[in-house]
């Protein structure tokens, strides 16, 4: 969570994501880059089947206000060190740690989650200083395997009606807070404090990427489809 960004950067730039552990591999480790939800989540379950733990892959469906998505609009994974813990490591700005699969409130950099049971789903609640509960995401327990997320994979790579085609991200928690480049803007959260500005050139963009994601995607990149919704093709 403080090494690996959040990031949908290859979807505005056109790159094709494919949902294999080689593929993935190439990107994330060998390439150092980042990704969403499939991505991430898919290379740490792979991680801790490696070193020694039993893994799920869970079916998230991600809260819109009061209504939850479809299915497999994000990917969950369910680990089992002796106890059953929710970890997380692709839905951008979240917990940092694992959540126990019990009813307790925990708390993290400031915030507190809860999980309930409500019918035959599980829904993960977030609440930050001052507010109110939010319901971030329901799913149940039942094993998934990656092939099944392929289909909504696509669909945020293309559908004009996804978040991820409508707006570049690239996020990381530090030990503070985050730091994230959101389209043109450069946002800084730090013990409950945020700063924004605007990223005025194309150089300046990556030139963050560089220094507070230690991402480098070449000089050749079309810069301007990240900073800028409107440039790109819909």
């Amino acid at each position: 969570m403080y090494s690996i960004p959040f990031e949908n950067l290859d979807i505005p730039l056109g790159r094709p994501i494919v949902l294999s552990l080689p593929s993935l591999f190439d990107k994330i480790v060998r390439r150092r880059r980042g990704g969403f939800c499939y991505e991430l989540n898919s290379m740490f379950a792979w991680l801790l089947q490696e070193i020694g733990f039993k893994v799920q892959m869970l079916s998230g469906r991600v809260f819109n206000g009061s209504v939850p998505g479809p299915e497999f609009d994000h990917m969950i994974l369910l680990v089992d060190a002796g106890e059953k813990l929710l970890a997380d490591v692709g839905f951008g700005d979240s917990f940092i740690a694992p959540v126990l699969l019990n009813h307790e409130v925990q708390a993290m950099n400031g915030d507190s989650y809860r999980l309930a049971q409500e019918h035959h789903d599980w829904v993960l609640y977030r609440q930050r200083p001052a507010a109110n509960w939010e319901p971030q995401y329901a799913f149940s327990l039942q094993p998934r395997r990656l092939d099944e997320f392929r289909a909504m994979c696509h669909y945020h790579q293309t559908s004009p009606d996804s978040s991820f085609t409508n707006k570049s991200v690239c996020s990381l928690a530090t030990k503070d807070g985050r730091v994230t480049l959101s389209d043109d803007r450069f946002i800084v959260t730090s013990r409950g404090n945020r700063q924004e500005h605007t990223v005025a050139t194309p150089q300046a963009y990556q030139d963050l990427l560089r220094i507070h994601f230690r991402l480098d995607l070449g000089d050749d990149v079309d810069t301007a489809a990240l900073m800028a919704p409107s440039s790109r093709a819909k």
